[in-house]
């Protein structure tokens, strides 16, 4: 498979057979039909349900660093997301569309606050392919500000900054290409800080490995898009795979298994495990449910990740370039051990994909695993369980050699390593049911969609923001960048 910035231009041309392939109407697809839950609900927050193809969900900026409840974000996918200490929920950049209604890769930074239900620019154009103004290696200014990107990896870390690595963007010189550049945004101060990397995009460079396992000054990464990314309680950084120009120096495309670690304390990166400078490198599976230092996961791209209460990474699917994963491994920072918990013990490809095994809705069970998938959310509940929604993949029927699109919401209990389909629909390409803005209802659900921005609130609950895919009406729109906001209560 093509990375997404490829796959995007392949569905632009193909608006035409993807409107006939969907069918059905606004009220829903065919499949299984949502359950009829109170303890778990979807509510339709804030943005469009509805508009026409390619013109979606039209920003409305307002006054930078002012609240209002018009304010919206414009339609767009793969933007970064954070949560802060109080609760609000951060979105910078992704492709997307700007105030002249222009698409391109955004460097806008929105904060949205739960409690008033409203958006607030803070940071960044309101203008699409931007140049980053990188200022002091280590020096925080007002000025300062990433470049127009897509595709990056965010963490937050323990004393409520946001950090952003890397991405398919625009550098100091306007150049577009793949960064490696980390950032450091401080809430408080509203001023970005480059710490990390480099001001230009990198072509064909090879990464800074050193020795596995071991930090230096040196050691960085090379430019990713949709790596994966894990904040740490001890407020490391952590960063696995992605894809990026291949290992040989050439202009093709490579993706990669390498783990990073970045210590924010000594500004220092240590390659942990994988295969370094090597791309497309096969998964070591070993045995289910039985760690081994020798084990490591697939190259890949666009995974899902988790981070439990006992420091463990979690890692779910993703694309290995031929074909999308369904497997699920974690990593002990403790021991350096990946051990591969469930799913297939490689990508599945065309027809010969990873179908979702999805069971009976509300039942947990070992045979359950989501299909191959990748660009899903994720969120971790307060009793340690993974929740798992939407993406690019594959449903039940594999009824698509080459995947469709998602809707369905998977809960994972690592006690007892079972898989419980939760909610939405096992047949993919579904339209969304909004129902009532700001009721929750369990009728609603999101229509299908991947690159979508996420986060967990101050209460535990779940937060789903655009991506691309279909609002609630495609029969008449298409596929669409989508501006919609939901909320789910886990509990």
């Amino acid at each position: 498979m093509e990375p997404r910035i490829r796959l995007d231009i392949f569905l632009t041309l193909s608006l035409t057979f993807f409107i006939s392939a969907c069918g059905g109407t606004s009220g829903g697809g065919a499949g299984s039909s949502p359950p009829a839950s109170a303890a778990h609900e979807w509510t339709w927050m804030t943005g469009a349900n509805e508009d026409t193809p390619f013109d979606n969900s039209d920003p409305v900026y307002g006054t930078q660093g002012v609240a209002s409840a018009a304010n919206t974000p414009g339609g767009r996918n793969s933007g970064a997301s954070w949560t802060d200490h109080s609760g609000n929920l951060w979105l910078f950049g992704g492709d997307g569309l700007d105030a002249n209604v222009t698409e391109g890769s955004l460097n806008d930074l929105w904060e949205f606050i739960p409690n008033t239900n409203q958006w607030v620019w803070v940071s960044g154009s309101d203008r699409a392919d931007q140049s980053g103004v990188y200022g002091v290696l280590g020096t925080a200014a007002t000025s300062n500000v990433p470049g127009g990107r897509t595709n990056s990896v965010a963490w937050a870390d323990g004393g409520g900054n946001l950090w952003l690595f890397g991405g398919l963007g625009y550098d100091s010189n306007g150049a577009y290409g793949y960064l490696n550049d980390l950032w450091e945004f401080n809430p408080s101060s509203e001023e970005w800080t480059w710490v990390s990397g480099s001001s230009t995009v990198q072509g064909a460079e090879v990464a800074i490995y050193g020795a596995m396992g071991v930090a230096a000054p040196g050691n960085v990464p090379r430019g990713f898009a949709e790596a994966t990314g894990w904040a740490d309680s001890n407020g490391n950084l952590w960063l696995f795979g992605g894809y990026a120009y291949d290992g040989t120096g050439s202009e093709g495309y490579g993706w990669y298994n390498n783990l990073w670690k970045f210590d924010p304390g000594t500004a220092e990166w240590t390659w942990v495990s994988g295969g370094g400078p090597n791309n497309d490198q096969p998964g070591v599976y070993g045995m289910e449910g039985v760690p081994s230092p020798a084990n490591v996961p697939g190259s890949r791209s666009g995974a899902v990740s988790w981070i439990d209460s006992s420091g463990k990474l979690w890692l779910f699917g993703g694309n290995s370039g031929v074909g999308l994963f369904n497997d699920l491994w974690n990593f002990n920072p403790t021991s350096g051990q990946w051990t591969w918990i469930s799913g297939a013990s490689g990508p599945g490809a065309g027809s010969a994909g990873l179908p979702g095994q999805y069971g009976t809705m509300g039942i947990a069970s070992v045979s359950n695993v989501p299909g191959g998938r990748e660009d899903a959310s994720g969120w971790i509940d307060s009793s340690g369980n993974l929740w798992l929604f939407g993406g690019d993949g594959y449903d039940s029927t594999l009824s698509s050699s080459g995947g469709v699109w998602l809707d369905d919401l998977w809960e994972f209990n690592p006690s007892n390593n079972a898989w419980k389909w939760v909610n939405g629909y096992n047949i993919g390409n579904q339209p969304g049911v909004y129902g009532v803005k700001g009721m929750p209802s369990a009728n609603n659900v999101p229509g299908c969609r991947y690159s979508a921005s996420s986060w967990i609130d101050s209460d535990g609950n779940f937060w789903i923001f655009a991506g691309w895919g279909n609002d609630d009406n495609y029969a008449e729109a298409g596929a669409t960048i989508l501006n919609d906001m939901w909320r789910y209560e886990p509990n």
